[in-house]
């Protein structure tokens, strides 16, 4: 086969979109994904499609990378008509704790200082707060609103449990189709020369040191593809392919499920942003379901108090019902193997989860409605940082580690990976998503005592 310019491991989200960058906006020939499954059909289409640029530090990098990323999303929404249905609606936090309300005084001020936009607070029912758009992105105000005078709380949000102190609106956030995103920037891209082939890598050849081919597995049977480039965008096989260039990323995965459902009694508003508990949660049991978890050594967790940020949004176009949710309360790091093996008890413990914040979602707790249940992994380092740059090997890339974020994401990190691709200026953020990094010393400590990590 005729040597190619790159050759892209992984056809999910990170890899179209690395693709894309290289291709459309970089101007390179030649490029080639390879996947042995459909585009964005492993983990890609199991997201909840959302975006944010409310990010915490140390540093500004992850709020710039993000700010970048949506500035990308929003050019490529107006060029395309809005294919993907971009929305701003925001992320609402909410709390029934005043200490709560404090900390998101504290992270919101933080957010500003890195470049998230400003703070505005509203503690009376006379405010100047500006409700976010069931659609579109445009004119809309960034940073965060935070409201805690009840009667404006209950006016805007009346859904929520009437406990709720304050809530914290964050407005460069919202969400769209992954799918159709994902579809686009592949249209694009094969517009511009980039070949997709079906089969997995099983090697890669290097010469003096430096990449030169890529071994094949395909239907009609191995080939080596001759390439001086090569980029792992394998989402929660990253570290599987890298061990093919006898490297070991620091990586690790974590089991990511989420349940949708038909909310036919309106307890989740259409218009809604997304809705985020940021208290911990105690489930409340009958006393014959106590005694059944107690005697359960898997189950007995579920007694006690459970991590904060149970979070979901409505789904669908004007006469929907459907209703995404999801609660990462088991975040032990797994061997992602596939498919996914998922807690039959799940759903119920989401909805249970969900109640709390909103009651009227309590309806469907004496008769569960029918979940449709899918999942995929969270890859991601310590920090929960994305890696995005060039391998110890000469030719050897990476874009991946995007954890729960991959779809908001995708195009700050492609548009990185290409400035390296392309041999074009780096952002100032560049360094924070290298592999090398981990090498300094100092970067060791500061993980070692890394406090938030932005995941929901």
């Amino acid at each position: 086969m005729k040597a190619v310019e790159v050759v892209i491991c992984g056809a999910g989200i990170a890899g179209i979109a690395a693709a894309y960058h290289l291709a459309v906006r970089g101007r390179l020939r030649n490029v080639m994904l390879v996947d042995e499954r459909p585009p964005l059909s492993l983990t890609s289409d199991k997201s909840t499609e959302c975006y944010r640029n409310w990010w915490p530090g140390p540093g500004d990098a992850m709020v710039a990378v993000m700010n970048r990323s949506i500035d990308l999303l929003e050019e490529l929404a107006r060029e395309s008509g809005n294919a993907f249905r971009l929305n701003r609606r925001g992320y609402l936090f909410a709390t029934a704790q005043p200490s709560v309300v404090s900390r998101f005084q504290h992270a919101a001020e933080d957010a500003a200082s890195l470049g998230a936009g400003p703070l505005r607070a509203h503690a009376t029912a006379v405010s100047g707060y500006q409700p976010g758009l069931a659609e579109g992105f445009e004119d809309q105000p960034s940073g965060a609103d935070l409201l805690t005078d009840p009667s404006l709380i209950r006016h805007h949000f009346p859904y929520l449990t009437p406990d709720t102190v304050g809530v914290l609106h964050v407005r460069r956030c919202g969400w769209f189709s992954g799918q159709q995103l994902g579809m686009y920037l592949l249209e694009q891209s094969r517009a511009h020369g980039v070949r997709l082939l079906e089969g997995s890598v099983e090697g890669v050849e290097t010469t003096g040191g430096h990449v030169s081919g890529v071994r094949v597995r395909a239907t009609s049977g191995s080939r080596t593809i001759g390439t001086a480039r090569f980029v792992i965008a394998a989402g929660p096989f990253l570290r599987r392919v890298a061990r093919l260039l006898g490297l070991d990323l620091p990586v690790f995965s974590e089991r990511h499920v989420k349940i949708a459902f038909s909310d036919g009694a309106g307890a989740v508003p259409r218009e809604a942003p997304m809705l985020i508990w940021a208290d911990p949660i105690r489930l409340e049991w009958s006393e014959e379901e106590q005694a059944e978890l107690a005697g359960s050594e898997a189950r007995r967790a579920l007694l006690a108090d459970l991590p904060a940020g149970v979070h979901g949004r409505p789904e669908g176009a004007v006469g929907s019902t459907a209703v995404l949710a999801l609660w990462n309360y088991d975040l032990r790091p797994v061997e992602p193997t596939f498919p996914l093996d998922v807690d039959p008890l799940y759903p119920e413990l989401v909805l249970r989860g969900m109640a709390r914040m909103i009651p009227g979602l309590g309806v469907y707790l004496t008769r569960l409605p029918r979940c449709r249940v899918d999942g995929g992994y969270y890859a991601k380092t310590r920090e929960n940082r994305f890696l995005a740059g060039p391998l110890p090997v000469e030719g050897a890339y990476v874009i991946g580690a995007l954890s729960g974020y991959g779809l908001m994401a995708c195009n700050g990190a492609a548009d990185l990976l290409a400035r390296y691709l392309c041999e074009q200026p780096l952002p100032a953020y560049a360094r924070a998503f290298r592999l090398e990094r981990y090498e300094d010393l100092a970067y060791q400590a500061l993980v070692d005592r890394w406090g938030e990590t932005g995941q929901l």
